[in-house]
């Protein structure tokens, strides 16, 4: 039940953001290899338990509209989550594709257009 729900939501998301890619700036790039560093082993061993936590924490923040995370937090729920993809991979194997492109799509989020999505859901 639950990997269901998980390969909905990757999809899901997956589908939402296929729009044009933005070349991320290297400070942004930097910021996020040592955040996925720092959390590699931590988030491996995530429990489907912890990482529903996490998931639907970021997506409780990120959806309050007084609340806006800064860069850190931001990034370090997108790669936490980026990061769980390789334990879905390895759990499912027949879904090491999907936990992949999940894994892509979230290294892919940008503070931005986090920042953009913001300011649309004030207006």
């Amino acid at each position: 039940m639950r990997k269901m729900i998980l390969i909905m939501a990757t999809m899901f998301f997956l589908n939402s953001l296929y729009a044009q890619e933005k070349k991320v700036n290297s400070a942004d790039d930097s910021l996020k290899e040592t955040i996925y560093n720092a959390n590699k082993k931590t988030v491996t061993n995530f429990t489907i338990k912890d990482f529903d936590k996490l998931f639907f924490e970021f997506f409780q923040k990120k959806s309050d509209n007084n609340l806006i995370l800064t860069k850190e937090e931001f990034y370090s729920y997108t790669i936490k989550i980026a990061i769980f993809s390789d334990r879905l991979a390895a759990l499912y194997p027949a879904e090491k594709q999907t936990a992949a492109e999940s894994k892509k799509k979230w290294f892919a989020e940008n503070y931005e257009d986090y920042l953009l999505s913001k300011q649309n859901q004030k207006k």
